[in-house]
């Protein structure tokens, strides 16, 4: 009797050494939550290479429909070999231009540049006028400012005025001269030594 007991004892320890993880099926047990959520991962859309075309928000056009895709203002035409669409040559915007359209299949220049600015001011075209009283200026055609800077004489007197508003100096109390540090009139003689006297000529 005791030895029946021990053949059993060796019996229960030798048995689940028999069973290996080949044995168990898979396919007997449900597959847990992680397992599942995988499984939805390899999910098959619908092709629809050969049969139409989908733009940048999902939608479906047929074979020959023209549309917009959503990266391009230009319209395309739905091929078995997909979208092709137009691509025309532009016109170049005009260098002036301040206000640019995008609503077509080219940028459209709806307002261009009918100005020249000069210091901060606008002025219209063919304008005139004196930023300074030596300058005098235009604005030209093509948005640019020409302008001409006064070429004053020399004065005749030692002792010019700048007058506001006008470029050039100007002798208030007409022509004359230096005399050592004395100023005298044009048309008057000086006598410097007692051998020389010098006449006052327009300054000179």
């Amino acid at each position: 009797m005791a030895l029946h007991i021990h053949e059993a004892w060796i019996l229960l320890f030798l048995i689940p050494g028999l069973v290996t993880p080949a044995a168990i099926n898979h396919e007997d047990y449900p597959a847990d939550e992680g397992d599942q959520t995988s499984s939805n991962d390899n999910l098959i859309f619908d092709d629809y290479r050969g049969k139409g075309c989908v733009d940048d928000s999902g939608f479906v056009y047929k074979l020959g429909e023209r549309f917009f895709p959503g990266h391009s203002n230009c319209p395309c035409v739905c091929t078995e070999d997909g979208p092709v669409c137009d691509q025309p040559e532009c016109p170049k915007i005009h260098p002036k231009c301040t206000k640019v359209e995008h609503n077509g299949c080219c940028p459209e220049c709806k307002e261009v540049k009918n100005f020249c600015e000069y210091h901060g001011k606008n002025y219209k075209i063919l304008e005139e006028f004196k930023p300074s009283p030596c300058e005098w200026c235009r604005c030209e055609p093509s948005n640019e400012v020409h302008c001409v800077v006064a070429d004053c004489a020399v004065p005749e007197c030692v002792n010019p005025v700048y007058e506001p508003e006008q470029c050039c100096p100007v002798c208030k109390n007409g022509p004359n001269c230096f005399a050592g540090t004395t100023i005298i009139p044009a048309g008057i003689e000086v006598k410097v030594d007692d051998c020389n006297i010098c006449p006052c000529a327009g300054g000179d």
